[in-house]
């Protein structure tokens, strides 16, 4: 095509696929270069612009490694990973949020009980709860991955004085369902701030704060995967997520209990000597098919 404008170039892009191109490959790059070339023409977008964009991405893998994902924090700040998991969540199970950018992946077994907090100052919690179908019955055989930040705000791939695995762990449920282990109380926590991404919310006036929550990955046979979140109703940043991980149905309150009352089958059992905090949160996956 010798004619190329600025009217015609998306459908000469569109008109450039080979026709052995598969067809959903084609219908998500056609859509992506609609939307760009529209984009450029309603901002009437400069030469600098265009390179202050193209030096931004390069500088973000600066800030990209098998430990920390900058693009994936950008995609969660930009509010895109979130329209992911709402544009492919099912109903009747739990939602979906974010799985954010510092997952580790092989996390150890823990077994039911187990005490993630150790040494960490803080308040105890109790989390627990049951993993079932969408009409209540109980699934056995899950598996939750859990994990999150130390008292400090920050994950073990942030944090060369932790373990790697610290508050990271994999769980399975029992013949009722049941999940239950100990940690620490969560706390809110800033995004990464000392990259591109951190520029870009500086930039546009906002900030990098998160509500303190919980991590699970939870995989069942037979079930649709589930990446979530759950999410204290105290929490002074529900309402304004950085990375818009919150929804309805992922908020809970922490109940406060005396020591006394703590459940035997624990691994502090017997050894709280205050008040502790208890998370009790269900877990509904959707069968697949």
């Amino acid at each position: 095509m010798r004619n190329v404008t600025k009217d015609n170039i998306t459908d000469v892009f569109k008109g450039y696929f080979g026709p052995d191109t598969d067809p959903r490959l084609r219908e998500i790059m056609g859509s992506l270069a609609s939307h760009l070339h529209a984009f450029a023409k309603d901002v009437n977008l400069t030469h600098e612009e265009w390179n202050l964009g193209i030096a931004f991405l390069e500088r973000m893998t600066e800030f990209t490694d098998k430990e920390r994902h900058e693009f994936v924090l950008l995609s969660d700040v930009l509010g895109l990973s979130s329209l992911v998991d709402m544009i492919n969540s099912v109903p009747d199970g739990t939602s979906s949020s974010v799985l954010g950018p510092f997952h580790i992946t092989d996390a150890p077994d823990i077994p039911f009980g187990f005490d993630m907090k150790r040494h960490y100052e803080g308040e105890v919690l109790l989390a627990t709860g049951r993993v079932t179908d969408p009409d209540g019955n109980p699934i056995e055989g899950a598996k939750l991955d859990i994990w999150q930040t130390a008292p400090n705000g920050l994950y073990s791939s942030q944090d060369e004085e932790q373990d790697t695995y610290s508050f990271h762990g994999i769980q399975t449920t029992d013949a009722e369902g049941r999940y239950g282990f100990t940690t620490v109380k969560p706390v809110s926590y800033e995004v990464p701030t000392d990259g591109p991404v951190g520029d870009l919310l500086d930039a546009t006036g906002r900030h990098a704060w998160r509500p303190s929550h919980l991590h699970y990955i939870i995989k069942a046979d037979g079930y649709r995967p589930l990446v979530t979140e759950i999410f204290p109703d105290n929490d002074p940043y529900l309402d304004n997520d950085a990375v818009f991980g919150v929804r309805e149905d992922l908020v809970m309150t922490y109940v406060e209990k005396p020591a006394d009352t703590f459940p035997e089958g624990y691994e502090l059992s017997g050894k709280v000597d205050e008040t502790y905090l208890v998370a009790d949160f269900d877990l509904k996956l959707v069968p697949t098919g």
